[in-house]
C-alpha cells in the first residue's frame, strides 16, 4: 500500500496546477502536498513535476504517470459510488454555485426537495456571480444565466425564460406608457447587468440602449426599485410574477418582448463525477422540464 502514498496528492497538483491549490482541494497543508509528492518522486525514481517560480507543469514521465494514476483513482471512486448507488444512500457535500433571483426563488427550493429525499446528503449553495474554479473551489456544478463562453465546461440547458418589460402604476401615471422600445430612450430605466435591451422588432432582434437611473446587479433589488416607481425594468418574466399578481407592476411593450433568456447547469468536463452531482443534475433537469 506504500506505493499509493502521494498518488492522490500528485493527481491533485496535476489537475489544479499548483501545490497551494491542491492543498485547498484536499483540505490539507501545502507542506504536506509537497512532502508527499517528493516522496512519490523518490520512490518512482522520476521527476514528475517541473517546478519554476511561476508555475508547475507535468514532465513527460509525469504526464504518463498522471494518466495511469487518474484511471486508478477514477476506478476506485466509481467502485465506491457503485456501492453507494446500490445502497442509494447519498453522502458527502453537494456544492453548488448559483446567482440571480431565479436561482434564489426556484433552484434553491428544488434542491430543498432533493435534500429531503436524501437526508444524509449535505448541500452547500454559494450565491455568487463570479466565475468559479471547479477544482479549487470544490464546486460540483453551477447555475448560470445567458451566453456561455468557456468551451472547457459542459453546459446543459435547464430552462429558457421569456423577457418582460414592466413599470409601476405610479411611474406610468407620471411619465406615460411607451408603446415602442425606441421610446425607452427618453424614459427612466432600472438596470441590472446591461444598458442594451434586446427586443423583437419587425421579426428581428434589435438592441435599444437605455438610460440608467437605478442600477444593481441584484435582480431582487432592481425589482424593488421598479415597484417603488424608479423606472422601467426588463428582466425574465418569472421575476415579476408575484408583483404583477399583487398589482404592484404592470406589463408593457408586450408585442416586443424577446425570448431566449436561458439558464444552464454548468460543470467541469471530467471522466468521473460524484453520484450526488449526477443525481442532483438529473433531478433539476426533470424538475424544470415542463416549467413555465
Amino acid at each position: 500500500m506504500d506505493s499509493f502514498e502521494g498518488v492522490f496528492e500528485f493527481v491533485a497538483v496535476a489537475e489544479s496546477g499548483g501545490f497551494s491549490s491542491a492543498a485547498r482541494v484536499l483540505n490539507c497543508s501545502t507542506s504536506h502536498i509537497s512532502r508527499q509528492v517528493a516522496r512519490l518522486e523518490e520512490r518512482t525514481g522520476c521527476i514528475l513535476l517541473a517546478r519554476t517560480t511561476r508555475q508547475i507543469n507535468l514532465t513527460e514521465n509525469g504526464a504518463f504517470y498522471y494518466q495511469q494514476c487518474k484511471q486508478l483513482i477514477t476506478g476506485l471512486h466509481q467502485a465506491n459510488e457503485r456501492l453507494n448507488q446500490q445502497q442509494f444512500n447519498l453522502s458527502g457535500t453537494l456544492r453548488v454555485s448559483a446567482a440571480g433571483a431565479f436561482a434564489e426563488q426556484y433552484i434553491a427550493p428544488a434542491l430543498m426537495t432533493f435534500a429531503k429525499q436524501h437526508p444524509t446528503l449535505n448541500i452547500d449553495i454559494d450565491f455568487n456571480s463570479r466565475m468559479v474554479n471547479f477544482v479549487e473551489d470544490g464546486v460540483d456544478f453551477a447555475i448560470r444565466y445567458g451566453e456561455l463562453t468557456d468551451s472547457n465546461l459542459i453546459a446543459r440547458k435547464l430552462v429558457s425564460r421569456s423577457m418582460m418589460a414592466v413599470a409601476s402604476p405610479d411611474y406610468l401615471e407620471k411619465h406615460g406608457t411607451p408603446n415602442h422600445p425606441n421610446q425607452l430612450k427618453s424614459h427612466r430605466c432600472v438596470l441590472t447587468n446591461t444598458d442594451h435591451w434586446n427586443f423583437n422588432i419587425d421579426g428581428a432582434t434589435q438592441g435599444v440602449k437605455v438610460k440608467s437611473h437605478w442600477r444593481s446587479n441584484n435582480a431582487n433589488v432592481a425589482l424593488s426599485a421598479c415597484e417603488k416607481g424608479l423606472g422601467i425594468a426588463y428582466l425574465p418574466a418569472s421575476t415579476f410574477i408575484d408583483s404583477i399578481n399583487k398589482n404592484k407592476l404592470v406589463p408593457i411593450l408586450q408585442d416586443y418582448w424577446a425570448t431566449g433568456a436561458t439558464s444552464w447547469i454548468v460543470y467541469q468536463n471530467k471522466q468521473f463525477q460524484p453520484l450526488r452531482a449526477k443525481l442532483a443534475i438529473e433531478f433539476l433537469l426533470a424538475h424544470f422540464s415542463n416549467w413555465q
